[in-house]
């Protein structure tokens, strides 16, 4: 029985016929374990210290902006995974539009933030700068940590190089 064959075109527009050894998509489940992870910590941490350092206010601060910070990062790295699977045009649409959603959202929430007195502003500030960085520190690390070809190998081009016997 032989196996059919396909050309390079075919193949780059038909997922089924991509190894389905090689999970593209584990870098990006990866980065948003990382990221969850150290969002976790730096929302326990900043709790603390904010409780800390300015009360009650300051509690509240840390927990909007991690939130918010940790949020705003995750929420492309899980479009980006949500969207691996379409085709390009669709994914591209799927990242751009939940981009200008989370801009909105940020903005809504600030602004809508900026008329309360509860959580201090410092903190909440302060927070989010280390969400941002953290999270997308912990993503890096967590795309960069994984081991994915960046290509794949013709069936006959292995066996080829694997036969020594010629």
């Amino acid at each position: 029985m032989s196996t059919p064959t396909h050309s390079a075109d075919e193949s780059d527009n038909n997922p089924s016929l991509i190894n389905p050894a090689v999970d593209t998509t584990a870098p990006l489940r990866t980065a948003v374990r990382y990221g969850l992870y150290g969002l976790v910590v730096l929302t326990i941490a900043g709790s603390g210290i904010g409780y800390w350092v300015a009360g009650l206010p300051g509690l509240w601060g840390a927990l909007i902006g991690s939130a918010v910070g940790g949020g705003f990062i995750l929420f492309t790295a899980v479009s980006v995974l949500l969207s691996a699977r379409l085709p390009l045009i669709t994914a591209g649409a799927v990242i751009l539009g939940s981009w200008a959603m989370k801009m909105m959202l940020a903005l809504i929430v600030f602004a809508s933030l900026s008329n309360f007195t509860f959580y201090s502003q410092p903190t909440m500030a302060i927070v989010v700068i280390a969400a941002l960085i953290l999270v997308l520190g912990a993503e890096t690390y967590g795309v960069l940590s994984q081991r994915v070809p960046y290509v794949e190998p013709d069936e006959t081009s292995v066996k080829s190089d694997t036969n020594s016997d010629e």
